[in-house]
């Protein structure tokens, strides 16, 4: 018996998690920029942890989303010069899964550990201990949305030479629903109100994310292929 579209997604989710541990500098260039950025930024304004507490969601969630970028280019880009993602298109199974399992794959190797990283970076800009569950919770579902977008300016700039710039101009407008309600999720926690308002929004753009992004990604890889 054949296997079905999620063992054979599962197979290449493996796949990639094994190909990306290989190349460990890739997967430490989105935190290292994460942490240098808001490291940084108390530097250039006043010490004074009212102010920082005050900057701590822009601040966390700008370093979040830019970190986030750095790491979309290879998403696609290596299975497609070595003939994986042709391979991917002509083999009979679904390509949306396919991808979809690839997008997970980054959102483990950048989004997860940006989240758990962020409370780390939090508490150096002043921000209570009391907030940091809620900010877990909302990067790890706002990186979530940001793999997904990500996944899509990816495939439309596959055959582009050198297409990073491309790729951030085509995620940051998509992008920033996501800023706007992540930084409010975490302005609230930092006061100690609820965040439901914000994480359902989250939640509903992660939704919409899961339905059509991998849809949308797989049907520009197929044209890029032609």
């Amino acid at each position: 018996m054949s296997p079905g579209p999620l063992q054979v997604a599962g197979l290449v989710l493996a796949r990639d998690l094994r190909l990306a541990y290989r190349r460990r500098g890739q997967l430490v260039q989105p935190l290292a920029f994460f942490a240098i950025v808001t490291t940084l930024f108390p530097l250039s304004i006043t010490p004074e942890l009212s102010q920082l507490r005050q900057v701590a969601p822009g601040v966390l969630w700008v370093a979040a989303l830019l970190s986030s970028l750095l790491a979309l280019e290879f998403l696609f880009r290596d299975d497609a010069h070595d003939g994986t993602l042709e391979q991917y298109a002509i083999c009979g199974r679904s390509l949306t899964w396919l991808l979809f399992a690839k997008t997970a794959a980054h959102w483990l190797l950048t989004g997860a550990p940006l989240a758990l990283m962020a409370p780390l970076a939090a508490l150096a800009l002043g921000v209570p201990p009391r907030a940091l569950p809620g900010i877990i919770a909302s990067v790890a579902l706002g990186s979530v949305v940001l793999s997904l977008l990500g996944a899509i300016s990816a495939a439309l700039t596959l055959g582009v030479r050198r297409s990073g710039v491309l790729l951030s101009l085509l995620t940051l407008p998509l992008a920033v629903p996501v800023l706007i309600f992540g930084a409010r999720a975490t302005e609230l926690a930092v006061e100690g109100a609820s965040i439901r308002a914000p994480m359902y929004l989250l939640g509903a753009l992660a939704v919409l994310g899961v339905t059509l992004a991998p849809l949308a990604a797989a049907a520009a890889v197929r044209i890029s292929l032609e």
